[in-house]
């Protein structure tokens, strides 16, 4: 890993970002079809929390994050795009006021999570559940802020909840691990506790 070119991609997104407020990160599959109820409900989502005032920020890719940074763009807030350069290059969707570029998984991930107030995870592959791991970890021991989790889809997450009540009877985490994030299959439940 290349050190200046991750302080840079660092030093680039703090003078772009650190002038917004009330970020919301979604993060999903890109493998998801437009016309999708998934990707239907991340639009709905993006839109009803832009009109309220919170900026969207996804990973600026197609699928959830396509049909999310949409919903934003079209509403009264701003649609933000954390775009990475991959082997199969990743063209940033069209609904985007600000793209960053990226060339190091890393960098990318820790400013999707450093400027958020609250993450949703829609239902995603590797990289959305590696994604959730680190938001979860950095919660939990305290080296990121408190910020609200919400895994949308019970019926997707529930093999990984499973999981991790396993992990709680090992004692390889606490009762209370389990209460850093919210199960919803509403996005109504989201916007409440976001705006609480």
């Amino acid at each position: 890993m290349n050190i200046e070119a991750v302080e840079s991609e660092l030093k680039q997104a703090a003078i772009t970002l650190d002038r917004f407020n009330n970020n919301i990160t979604i993060f999903g599959s890109a493998r998801v079809d437009d016309d999708s109820e998934l990707a239907k409900t991340a639009y709905q989502l993006g839109r009803r929390l832009s009109d309220q005032g919170f900026n969207i920020l996804t990973g600026a890719g197609p699928g959830i994050m396509r049909a999310a940074n949409q919903g934003a763009f079209e509403g009264k807030s701003s649609s933000i795009g954390l775009n990475i350069k991959l082997p199969k290059e990743q063209i940033p969707n069209p609904f985007l006021d600000q793209c960053l570029l990226f060339e190091h998984l890393f960098t990318r991930k820790v400013v999707l999570i450093k400027y958020a107030d609250a993450c949703v995870f829609f239902p995603g592959g590797f990289g959305t559940v590696d994604e959730l791991m680190e938001v979860l970890a950095l919660v939990q021991t305290k080296k990121g802020k408190s910020i609200k989790i919400f895994l949308l889809g019970e019926v997707f997450w529930k093999p990984l909840i499973s999981f991790f009540k396993t992990l709680e009877q090992y004692q390889y985490i606490r009762q209370s691990d389990l209460e850093l994030f919210c199960i919803v299959d509403n996005i109504d439940n989201i916007i409440e506790q976001i705006k609480e």
